[in-house]
Formats: C-alpha cells, structure tokens, sequence
C-alpha cells in the first residue's frame, strides 16, 4: 500500500513536471456567502484549468513519468480523456482512449480535436474501463488507470499543493469522489502538510462506489443511475490503491442526491457567475449541507471542471424554464 506521505512527496516531484504543461488555478472567495456565523468559503477553479478540468494534471503526470514508447490506453467518462489526450500531444506519445457511449457529445469532440484514436464501449465508465483493460492484455497496450494509479494521484495532487500555498489557512476541504484519484491526491498533501485541515468526500447518491467502500472498508459493488454528477459515475478497480488512501485521508463522507446538485448548480450560476459541470455543483452541495456546523472556519470547495453538456445543464439551472 502506498501512504499518504508517499503520495504528497510524489506530488512535489509531479508538480516540478507538469508545471509549465497546466495553469496554477485561482483560489477565489465566494461572492455571497455571509458573514453573519463568520463562515470563510472559498472556491478552487478547476474549472478554468486548461482543458477544463483537474484531470489534466494526473495525465500530464503519468505521461511525462511513462518511459514506454509504445501504445498506450486509457478509459474515461471525459475528462480525463480530455486531459490525456491534451497530455499525449503535448509529449508526442501513441494514445487510445475508450468512452463509454453515453460520454457527452461536448467532451468527445474535444477529445477527438487532439488526434487520439478513440473507441466507444459500454453503457457507462466502468465498462469503458474493463474494455481497456482487456484490450490492455489482448492487443499489447499499457493500460494507464484514470485514477487508479500513483502518478495519476500525484499529478491531482498538486490541488492541494496550491491551495495550501495560496491560503495561509484551511480548516476544510471539499471534494467530489469518483474513482479517489482527486480526493486521495489532495488529501494525501493535505494531511502531509496540513494536518488540521479536514477533508470532505462529496458522493452522489445515484452512483457511489467510493462513499459505500469507505464505509465498508473494502470494496463494495454498488448500483449506478444516471447522475447530473456524471464524471464521478461509475465504480472502483478491484485493486485499487485510491481506497485505502482515501480511508486514510477523508474525515467526513457526504451524500448528495439530485435535487441537492442542482441547487447547488443554480447558486453557483446565479450568485457566483459561474456555470459548471454537475460533479463540481457536486462538492458545493456537500459543503451547502455541513455548513451550519462550520461556524467561523475557512473552506475551500474544489470546482473540479467545466465540461458538459449544455442542454443538460442549463435544463438543470433553469427547470421549466428553458
């Protein structure tokens, strides 16, 4: 098992690779959160990252650490394609991505703008995966893991490098959990460095394999529905190290259902200006629910990307109104 401070020490080295490939996100105070309990909330924009989304930091951490030269491929929901692909441009490297077929037609044209090859499979992310993975061993591919792999975490956790250097004081971060990568990642750094700080992992009730293992303390099979939160959708590998990272890690599990993502979609497109994808409404509709219990402290909730589905999204944001 890998340890968290193994992980934030592979963070720094990762951080000194990636830097010139991604942008430092800034670290913006909430436009409207009161100040009648003295409550500090503050939102980390990963939303502005490059490729729209934090996943481009665990790509161009594992591609700039990968010595093969060979085929490699992958799997992903989005954004993390997106990022790979982005990365195996950038570093000249032979990549193939599997998405599900349900992948949002927005994040597959972006995908397919970098030169990738790619094949769709699969109802959803964990198929996608399992495809991969066999085609990995059938067809002499590497497999690189979307979250289950330490370089991937390393490279997510360079969020939690910057924001530790960006605010001199952090009692609380939010998450959204998918496979763990960015929740281990941050979490890993966090600890290392900042040990008071409390770690939130926001799941979505409609697909929470994470959330339910944490709980269990191993691996645990769950059901996916459809979710608004669609880049954390899907299950976790059998060996995965994200797990016990992430039990190590996260203090706090909060469960979010549907109606909860979309308030928090609608706050943040109304009162902070910003329209987001559901996964990073996701981790403001953790902190929405906790935040009576936060009197006086500074959070920080990560806004982890900005890619959707436009009908989908502004559906959410507007109801009846569209």
């Amino acid at each position: 098992m890998v340890s968290y401070l193994e992980t934030a020490a592979c963070a720094v080295q990762a951080r000194s690779r990636i830097r010139n490939h991604i942008y430092e996100t800034p670290l913006v105070p909430s436009r409207t959160a009161k100040n009648a309990t003295n409550l500090k909330l503050l939102f980390k924009l990963e939303n502005f990252q490059i490729t729209g989304s934090f996943k481009l930091r665990g790509a161009m951490s594992k591609l700039s650490a990968q010595r093969d030269h060979g085929r490699l491929i992958t799997a992903s929901s989005g954004n993390h394609g997106i990022g790979a692909a982005f990365a195996s441009q950038a570093l000249s490297k032979n990549l193939t991505i599997v998405l599900p077929e349900t992948v949002i037609p927005e994040k597959l044209d972006k995908i397919k703008s970098y030169g990738v090859d790619v094949i769709l499979h699969g109802s959803e992310t964990g198929l996608a995966e399992q495809h991969a993975q066999h085609l990995a061993k059938s067809h002499n591919y590497t497999y690189i893991s979307p979250y289950n792999d330490p370089d991937i975490i390393a490279g997510q956790g360079t969020v939690g490098l910057e924001i530790l250097e960006q605010c001199e004081q952090v009692d609380n971060i939010f998450v959204s959990m998918g496979g763990g990568g960015l929740i281990s990642g941050i979490g890993a750094v966090t600890k290392a460095f900042s040990p008071r700080t409390k770690i939130y992992g926001v799941a979505a009730i409609n697909s929470k394999a994470l959330a339910d293992s944490i709980t269990a303390g191993r691996v645990v099979e769950t059901e996916h529905h459809n979710t608004l939160a669609d880049a954390v959708a899907g299950g976790i590998d059998a060996d995965t190290i994200t797990l016990p990272l992430a039990i190590s890690v996260v203090d706090h599990v909060v469960e979010c259902d549907e109606e909860e993502i979309k308030v928090a979609l609608r706050a943040l497109a109304f009162n902070e200006n910003m329209i987001v994808e559901g996964s990073a409404a996701l981790a403001l509709a953790g902190f929405s629910k906790v935040a009576h219990t936060l009197a006086g402290e500074t959070s920080v909730v990560v806004l982890c990307g900005g890619n959707f589905n436009k009908d989908v999204i502004m559906n959410a944001i507007l109801g009846h109104r569209i």
